[in-house]
C-alpha cells in the first residue's frame, strides 16, 4: 500500500478546497478513478517564491500551489529515473533515517488529494478489492514527499518532479483488509505538513484516529484490477455475488 487511488476532482475544485493557486498549466486530468504509479497527478505544495536566478526568497510568505508530479520518487542523485518505479511509497517509520527519503521529508513535503484509495483483501486464493473513502465529498489528503531530478546527460532538459506517498501501519477496521495504509493528513494539519520552514514533522507521522474511524470501507468491482479500466463505476459499491443454490428456487408444480 498504497498502489492505486482515485482522484476525480478538477483543479478548479481543488483550488477552492486547498486554498491553492493552480500551476498545473491546464495539463491535469479532471478525473482519474484508477491512478497508478508513473502517472502525472495533481499534488499540493507550499514554497517560498524565487527570484529570477532561482534563489529562494525566504523573507517572502510561502505560497500554496497545485503542481503536477509523477508518482514514483526519483532522488536527485539517481542515475536513472526508472528507480522511481520502486519508490512509490515511503514508510513513515523509517523515512527520517533512510538517505532516499530523509531530506525530502524535512524539506520537500506535499499533499496528494484523493477521493480514496484501493486495497485488496486476500480471501483464500482470491483478492477482494475495497475502496477506502471519507464520509462526505471532502478530499482525503495523503502525506507525500517530492524530489526534483535532472538528467546530467541532457542539461537542457526540464527537471522531472516526482513524489512518493508516505505510508504507515493500518489501524482500526483497516487491519481487516491490509496491514498498511497511506498516512492521512487531516485538514487541521495541512498547514503544518506543508510548512517549508518546518523541518521536523515527527508528531505528524501517526495516522489520525478520528479520520480513520470515519472512513467507509467499500467493496468494489474487480474491474479496478486492470489499470486500463477507468470511470466512476470503479468506486461504486459492488453488487453482492448471487449465491449458489443447492435446491431450485421453486418446487416443481
Amino acid at each position: 500500500m498504497c498502489g492505486r487511488y482515485s482522484a476525480s476532482k478538477s483543479p478548479a475544485k481543488l483550488v477552492e478546497e486547498f486554498g491553492a493557486a493552480d500551476e498545473t498549466e491546464g495539463k491535469a486530468r479532471d478525473a482519474d478513478y484508477n491512478v497508478a504509479p508513473t502517472k502525472n497527478v495533481v499534488t499540493v505544495v507550499q514554497r517560498h517564491p524565487r527570484d529570477a536566478e532561482g534563489n529562494t526568497l525566504a523573507e517572502e510568505p510561502a505560497v500554496r500551489t497545485l503542481r503536477l508530479m509523477r508518482w514514483g520518487l526519483v532522488p536527485f542523485w539517481a542515475k536513472d529515473p526508472s528507480v522511481g518505479n520502486r519508490m512509490i511509497n515511503t514508510r513513515a517509520e523509517t523515512a527520517r533515517e533512510k538517505p532516499s527519503f530523509r531530506t525530502a521529508l524535512a524539506k520537500r513535503r506535499c499533499l496528494v488529494p484523493a477521493d480514496g484509495w484501493y486495497e485488496w483483501r486476500r480471501a483464500g486464493k482470491v483478492k477482494e478489492p475495497f475502496f477506502m473513502t471519507g464520509p462526505d465529498s471532502s478530499s482525503l489528503a495523503f502525506a507525500g514527499i517530492w524530489e526534483s531530478w535532472r538528467d546530467k546527460n541532457d542539461p537542457d532538459a526540464s527537471p522531472l518532479i516526482t513524489f512518493s506517498i508516505v505510508t504507515t501501519a493500518a489501524t482500526g477496521r483497516l487491519t481487516d483488509i491490509h496491514d498498511r495504509m497511506p498516512l492521512l493528513v487531516p485538514r487541521r494539519d495541512w498547514g503544518a505538513w506543508l510548512d517549508p520552514d518546518r523541518g521536523d514533522v515527527a508528531d505528524l507521522l501517526s495516522p489520525p484516529a478520528d479520520l480513520v474511524d470515519a472512513l467507509e470501507l467499500r467493496p468494489v468491482s474487480d474491474r479496478v484490477n486492470n489499470v486500463r479500466n477507468n470511470g466512476a463505476d470503479l468506486i461504486r459499491q459492488a453488487e453482492p455475488a448471487a449465491p449458489e443454490l443447492d435446491q431450485p428456487l421453486f418446487d416443481s408444480l
